[in-house]
């Protein structure tokens, strides 16, 4: 199965929105696959709402979404079209059918809690170049965060800028909403810490952990 920081695999997927090659078509953009486990099921149904919400933050980021499950394309459009009639919401994102499980299970998304016939709940964010940047398994029990993942793909880019990110941010309990410096590495990196402080470029607890807002 892939990892973080390797290309994601070259695949041809048929989808609801006709057929895709990734990571080859969204190239110079982020995307998100992510896998449900089957369509007309309750937790997948309040996540695809939840991602569909969120469309237009995700599509200001320069990102894309693609859903996922081992259903076939026709019940997909038909999960799609209740959806739209009873909760209002119409999905305007791809959902791959992989009716035969052979993507899924090259990806990885078919563990032993779904019995193999059926995805956990995987999350795959994928960078403008085509590489794993992320890579998230939740149990069929409970629904993601739609908004940490979110976050994740927004963290992500600023790291793109050479900063770090810190926990919960931007609500971290030390720093707040600023992101983290690289720590010094050098005797002389530690001197232009020092003296980025005392410029106020940036604010340090030592000089191994410093921050600054974001400009």
């Amino acid at each position: 199965m892939p990892l973080i920081g390797e290309k994601f695999p070259q695949l041809e997927v048929r989808t609801t929105k006709g057929k895709l090659k990734l990571p080859d078509d969204y190239k110079g953009r982020w995307f998100i696959l992510f896998s449900h486990p089957a369509d007309f099921t309750p937790v997948c149904t309040t996540e695809f709402v939840a991602f569909q919400k969120r469309y237009e933050e995700f599509q200001k980021l320069q990102c894309d979404l693609i859903g996922l499950s081992i259903d076939q394309v026709f019940a997909h459009l038909k999960w799609e079209e209740w959806i739209k009639e009873n909760i209002g919401v119409e999905i305007q994102f791809p959902i791959i059918a992989d009716n035969t499980g052979e993507i899924s299970a090259r990806l990885g998304m078919r563990h032993k809690q779904a019995g193999g016939t059926q995805t956990v709940r995987a999350v795959f964010i994928v960078d403008p170049q085509g590489i794993i940047r992320a890579i998230l398994y939740y149990p069929m029990e409970l629904g993601r965060n739609m908004d940490e993942i979110l976050r994740m793909v927004k963290g992500l880019q600023i790291a793109d800028r050479g900063y770090a990110i810190p926990a919960n941010w931007p609500n971290n309990e030390i720093i707040g909403d600023h992101v983290i410096v690289p720590p010094a590495s050098t005797v002389d990196m530690i001197k232009k810490r020092r003296e980025q402080e005392k410029a106020g470029e940036i604010e340090c607890l030592d000089w191994w952990l410093c921050h600054k807002k974001l400009e």
